[in-house]
This record gives C-alpha cells, structure tokens and sequence, in this order.
C-alpha cells in the first residue's frame, strides 16, 4: 500500500511538472522580456499624457466619405478638443514593439536625406532612400511653402514607406545636417495602416541621435487644438479623379528666431525652439520639394512602393503627383518665387521629377513613379 501511495505520488508529481513546463512553455511563445516590457510601459507613460478628452473611432475612410471637406482629418467627425488643449495620436504598444529598439521609435535612419550636390554613385542609394525632388541652394532661405496633391501610394514591405515634404536643410551632408521636415506620408511601421497621414519630423545632427516624428520626442511644440500630427488626411486623390492637395508653410520667426508651421490657410501648428539647432537657430542653407520612399530591396529587386500617385510625370494633372506654388520666405519675412530651381533624383527609370513654371501654378513640378517596372528592376 505504501508502495503504491509513493507511485501515485510520483507520478502526480511528475504530471504536475510537465504540465507547468507545458504552462511555461506556452506562455513563453510571442512574449516580449519583462525587461522590454517594463521599458516601453515606461516609454508610453511619456508619449502619452492624461488626457482631459479621449477621442474614439475606427479609421474607416469609406464610411467617412459624406460630407468630408478638403483638409480635412477623419477624427473631426467625432468630436473636437477643448479649448487650450492640443489634440495627440495615442501611441499603443504594439506601435513600440515594431521598432528594433525604444531609442529608435518614432525616428529616419542615417542619411536618409537627399543630396543633390552629391557625385559619387555609390553614395546616392547607400541609405535604402529615394528621392524625386525640387531644391534651391547657394542663398540664406528663412522659410518654405508648397501645395502638395494628396494620394495613398500602394507601400510593397510593412517596413518601408513613401512621403511627400518640404525639408529646410542647415549645415553639410555630413554629421551636422539640421532638418526641419514636413508633408505627408504612409507608413505602415510607424502608424500600424496604409493611411495618408500628416507628418513632421526634425534632427539637428543628421538622424543620428535627435530628433522625431510629430509629438514623439520632446521638440515641436503645438499649440493648434484642431489638427493632430499623424492624424489621418482625407480625401486623397483618385487617378483620373478628383483631386486634392494641401498646403504648408514653414517659417522663422525674425524675432524670437523659432520656426513655426502653418497648415493651410487657417491653422498654425506650432513651432521648433531655435535652441533645438545649431545652423538653423540662424537660416537655412538649402530648401528641397519632393517625394521619399525606403527600397529595402525585397528578395534582390527593386521595391514596387509607390512615390506620390505611383504614377511618372509625364502622365500630368489628376494621374501623376504634383508640388505647385513653391515658395521661399526672404531675409525681409516675405514669400518670393524661388530663382535656379534644380531637380534631383536617384533612378529617374523608378522615380522621376518634371518641373514647369507659369500661370497659377507659379513654380511647380509633377513627381513620382510606381517603383519597380521593366525598366527598374
């Protein structure tokens, strides 16, 4: 009896061991380290403050279309922030997760921008970045302002994306480049979807160590209770049909030397501190339109992510993707016609960039292309 008590009892026991090392098991599949965990509870504490009204709704751009007027963000139609607050996009853990580290959430990597003045071949695609840009350079430039058609170009890998912008370049291309950057773009790593978002970003030594999207660091400092950085813009462009675009002016302030941003005609969003800069915290060197997209090169080929429409120049208004009244603000805090426009791009056979000038329009330049085709392989 006692011989069979002490088999059931070991055999109990060993039951119960495998049945929690089964336990361990599976609860250690998909698990992120308690350290990582701790780290990005504690980064979200930061990135998201307690808010005094908390906005809910499903992005769905379908249901949204009534009534939708240009320049517009989906989260208006339901509900607005409350005076002196500022509305935030609420950064949700798994949005952390995707980046290879905290330090890097939320930020470009490493000479991401585009050189136009480079000659070495092989430094132009080094980065994994492509460009279909307008720039001026050789004068001191305090500011800039485009109207950029608004599209959802088709992104190939969760990891790459396709942006329209003005940057607002000081400094070299080296490891002093201060950046302030704004436009839209679809990404699906940092945003978890393929909408077209409202974006900026800055850095004040070349994406190294400062710098961010939107609200993501410490930086821009908004001060708009109406439009939310990262928030959704809609309606976006349809190829053959309708057309929308938005405008952007960024801006130094010639007393307090910071630059401010403006959306549209009727929203300023707020500024960057002029102590976030070194070059900048006195004028720009160089001012660059245009589009952006990452080609990480999935299995050996060039991406098919898409750059503005997805479509090449040459197939003009309502299909391809246009910059139109690029301005440059002057030492006497005036906007002025840009003089010596260039163009710039890596693989005019992936992306290309046409640039005219006339009429209402004033400066203007069609850009874009679908990536990889017969001729971009």
């Amino acid at each position: 009896m006692a011989a069979d008590v002490s088999s059931r009892r070991w055999v109990v026991w060993l039951l119960l061991t495998m049945a929690l090392c089964l336990s361990c098991a599976e609860a250690g599949r998909g698990q992120v380290p308690v350290k990582r965990r701790l780290e990005v509870q504690r980064h979200l504490r930061r990135l998201n403050k307690r808010a005094v009204r908390s906005i809910k709704f499903g992005e769905n751009k379908v249901a949204s279309q009534k009534r939708t007027p240009p320049l517009s963000q989906l989260w208006h139609q339901h509900g607005r922030c409350p005076k002196n607050t500022i509305p935030i996009r609420r950064t949700k853990r798994k949005d952390v997760l995707k980046a290879s580290s905290i330090r890097k959430y939320g930020r470009k990597k490493h000479k991401s921008i585009p050189n136009p003045l480079s000659v070495d071949p092989d430094l132009l695609s080094e980065s994994g970045h492509q460009h279909a840009i307008g720039y001026v350079e050789g004068d001191t430039y305090y500011g800039a302002k485009a109207t950029i058609n608004v599209w959802e170009p088709k992104i190939q890998q969760a990891n790459e994306f396709s942006l329209s912008q003005l940057w607002i370049l000081g400094g070299s291309f080296g490891e002093d480049l201060n950046s302030i950057e704004a436009g839209w773009q679809v990404s699906p790593d940092l945003y978890g979807d393929n909408n077209t978002r409202l974006f900026t970003y800055w850095t004040s030594d070349s994406y190294q160590a400062t710098g961010c999207y939107n609200l993501l660091c410490s930086g821009f400092i908004q001060i708009s209770s109406e439009i939310a950085m990262g928030a959704t813009i809609y309606p976006i462009s349809r190829y053959g049909g309708s057309q929308y675009d938005i405008s952007i002016l960024v801006w130094k302030d010639p007393r307090e030397g910071h630059w401010w941003m403006q959306f549209g005609n009727d929203y300023v969003l707020g500024y960057w501190p002029s102590f976030l800069f070194s070059y900048l915290a006195d004028s720009a060197s160089m001012i660059e339109w245009g589009g952006e997209v990452v080609n990480s090169e999935p299995d050996g080929e060039h991406t098919s992510t898409a750059m503005g429409s997805g479509h090449f120049p040459g197939e003009g208004f309502g299909k391809a993707s246009y910059f139109r009244n690029i301005q440059i603000v002057d030492d006497s805090n005036k906007l002025r016609t840009p003089t010596g426009v260039g163009t710039f791009t890596e693989q005019s056979s992936c992306y290309d960039v046409q640039i005219g000038n006339g009429g209402q329009w004033g400066h203007y330049f069609y850009y874009g292309g679908p990536g990889r085709n017969s001729n971009c392989p």
